[in-house]
């Protein structure tokens, strides 16, 4: 079975978790997890603005590679030294995909129990939302989604107001 888990260490901004619960919404991910106490006390304030958490679980773990079964690769996506990059990175049909936090980075204990680190190259580091879209949007495009292109997806996926149409 082909899933897309998100994992995000010790996130600050309860922006950026609503941000990405949407964009696990947008992706088909199946579960996402954190680590730490700074959203527990935020998480009044996320920004979950499409409610993707009442159909994606948004679970506290204490160790994010212990929160998934063996068959499920951990992959890192960090600016690390030694990294992939991603556009030369081929994803594993079962995903956990750990993000640092904000203001900080990865601890070498989660690094080393990943099966693959990557990174997005850009110059300077994006946030964390964006990493998470960019990282799963590459996912979908290498065809690791179930997603099916086309106009009915267009029409479920607007938002209401939009009636725009190309013409011929």
């Amino acid at each position: 079975m082909n899933q897309a888990r998100i994992g995000l260490t010790n996130p600050k901004s309860p922006t950026n978790v609503g941000a990405v619960m949407r964009a696990a919404g947008c992706y088909q991910v199946s579960e996402v997890f954190f680590t730490g106490q700074r959203y527990l006390k935020a998480q009044k304030f996320q920004t979950d603005t499409k409610q993707a958490t009442r159909s994606i679980p948004l679970s506290h773990v204490d160790f994010l590679p212990d929160a998934v079964d063996a068959d499920t690769q951990i992959v890192c996506v960090e600016l690390v030294e030694g990294a992939i990059a991603l556009p030369e990175f081929e994803h594993p049909e079962n995903a956990l995909y750990i993000f640092g936090p904000e203001d900080g980075s990865l601890s070498q204990a989660v690094v080393d129990r990943a099966h693959a680190v990557v990174y997005v190259p850009t110059v300077g580091c994006m946030n964390l939302a964006a990493t998470v879209n960019v990282l799963l949007y590459d996912r979908l495009a290498k065809g690791h989604s179930a997603l099916q292109a086309g106009d009915e997806l267009i029409r479920q996926s607007r938002d209401t107001n939009n009636k725009v149409r190309v013409r011929d």
